[in-house]
């Protein structure tokens, strides 16, 4: 069967089912089941006017990131702006945030989360911008310490919610939006200074969007060092919430619904660049 009807075949809900199926085996239903179930929200306290709600296993790949000796922080696809929160509570007094988002209606909205829900001292040191994070690269060359790429993502959870998602779903989607993560990616790789953190997440399921497409960057650079992605941030001052376990993958951490308690899926990697003399 050429590629062209096979993915016409694997197209709209029998194909979603079918290619999912096939990704999970046996544990899909169980996923698909859980993504019935009210997300594992956190009550994110960041000392601003009001709180902010995010999946916890959001809360437990921002609190991956190292930050002690970070002072120039990028968070490269931010709205709505939970991650930003997070990185934003935890940062050094001194340090700087750049929070981007490329849909100027969701900048929008990132900047509302950043006013609301963000004290005026922490606001002052936060800038939200809104720029395409795979250009971004061709001006600011190593110039953050920590990043974050929370990258947009296939999100199957609101794919399966919506009957019109679903009807047009196509493995082809994956294939398209992998080629704009590793963009992102390989933008965010270059910005990042030798010894700095960058982590990678996704609410994908497919490894096409988050194994594979790390893979791509340890095959590109050679200075690019993977870490266990420890909890590496200050969070119990901010949320009551218990946060997720993952499971371990070929590069990262996949916090998958089913037996997660209803958080994710939120997959996240952790890497560090190895400084040339190394």
């Amino acid at each position: 069967m050429k590629q062209k009807d096979r993915n016409k075949k694997l197209s709209g809900a029998e194909g979603f089912e079918a290619y999912y199926s096939n990704l999970f085996d046996g544990r899909w239903q169980s996923i698909k089941e859980s993504f019935s179930l009210e997300p594992d929200y956190a009550e994110w306290k960041a000392g601003g006017e009001k709180p902010y709600f995010l999946d916890s296993a959001s809360v437990r790949a921002a609190v991956s990131l190292p930050l002690e000796n970070a002072m120039d922080i990028l968070d490269l696809c931010a709205a709505p702006g939970g991650k930003t929160l997070v990185l934003a509570s935890n940062m050094n007094s001194e340090a700087n945030l750049l929070s981007n988002e490329r849909s100027p209606e969701r900048k929008n909205r990132l900047a509302n989360t950043v006013r609301d829900c963000l004290p005026p001292e922490i606001q002052e040191r936060v800038t939200v911008i809104c720029k395409d994070g795979a250009q971004m690269c061709l001006k600011n060359e190593e110039k953050f310490d920590a990043i974050l790429l929370d990258a947009p993502c296939s999100s199957e959870r609101h794919v399966l919610a919506d009957p019109k998602y679903l009807s047009e779903w196509s493995p082809s989607r994956i294939k398209t939006l992998s080629m704009a993560q590793w963009a992102l990616l390989s933008s965010a790789w270059r910005m990042l200074r030798p010894e700095g953190y960058l982590l990678y997440s996704t609410c994908a399921l497919s490894p096409d969007e988050n194994d594979n497409v790390v893979a791509k960057l340890l095959k590109k650079f050679d200075n690019a060092k993977l870490c266990e992605p420890k909890i590496s941030l200050n969070y119990k001052n901010f949320t009551q919430s218990e946060l997720p376990e993952y499971e371990k993958t070929e590069f990262g951490a996949h916090v998958l619904p089913d037996k997660a308690g209803g958080a994710g899926p939120l997959y996240f990697c952790l890497l560090q660049k190895i400084p040339a003399n190394h």
